[in-house]
């Protein structure tokens, strides 16, 4: 079952939750008390189903502590947009605290490494979404930008046949001016001589030729070859 994530977290009680709820909130997976070896058989049928009050309340608990977790960890993300290289470096040092803490606790451990999956699915997804609107924006942009130049030029088309020699118009509100200018327009490129044409050259690292040579064995000043390995979170 996939727990929400809210964009502003808070604690149970309604308060803003502080970062430091990460290193408090020590186990996750709260155990569901077993019944007593001795518990006379009447008791237990006289309770109803298997699936009891009791046990739907831990799951529950379950659920609050773990989006305490991840509320937790969310905060420590958004300390990673300061521009503060230093409160950067404490909030993930303080993550990985919190991860180190468990080394010996399995359960714990994959609680909160979990939950720091939930933020980072979280964070990817949100600048996906953002990534899609800055080109729709973009687009909009560029649409609004085409509307408002046709209709400068087509205004400015019938002033200047109503009055020619006019280089300022003035209007109740807006006032239209001109200046003079020069540009150049190239015709046809291609019948210029080479002395009008400007050589630009630019280079980048061929890196597929560089990883074939460092591979077999040839030593490239300036390259080298660095292992790694790419993780993904499914």
């Amino acid at each position: 079952m996939r727990l929400p994530h809210p964009l502003k977290p808070f604690a149970p009680d309604g308060a803003p939750c502080s970062s430091s709820l990460l290193l408090t909130v020590m186990t996750v997976l709260t155990p569901i008390p077993a019944a007593p070896a001795d518990a006379p058989a009447a008791a237990s049928s006289a309770k109803g189903p298997a699936c009891s009050l009791q046990r739907s309340s831990s799951l529950w608990q379950l659920g609050i502590e773990a989006q305490e977790l991840t509320t937790a960890i969310g905060q420590l993300a958004e300390q990673l947009e300061s521009d503060d290289p230093e409160q950067r470096a404490l909030a993930l040092a303080e993550l990985e605290a919190a991860l180190l803490a468990e080394e010996g606790n399995k359960a714990a451990l994959a609680a909160k490494a979990d939950a720091t999956c939930w933020v980072i699915e979280h964070l990817r997804g949100q600048a996906a979404y953002r990534q899609q609107q800055s080109k729709r924006l973009a687009a909009l942009a560029a649409g609004d930008t085409s509307r408002a130049d046709a209709l400068e030029e087509s205004l400015i088309f019938v002033l200047t046949q109503l009055q020619p020699a006019a280089t300022r118009f003035s209007f109740p509100n807006h006032e239209l001016s001109s200046r003079k200018s020069q540009a150049v327009v190239i015709d046809d490129e291609q019948a210029l001589d080479p002395e009008w044409l400007a050589v630009t050259t630019t280079t980048k690292p061929d890196k597929a030729a560089i990883k074939e040579a460092l591979k077999a064995g040839r030593q490239i000043e300036g390259a080298q070859l660095l292992a790694r390995r790419s993780w993904r979170i499914s």
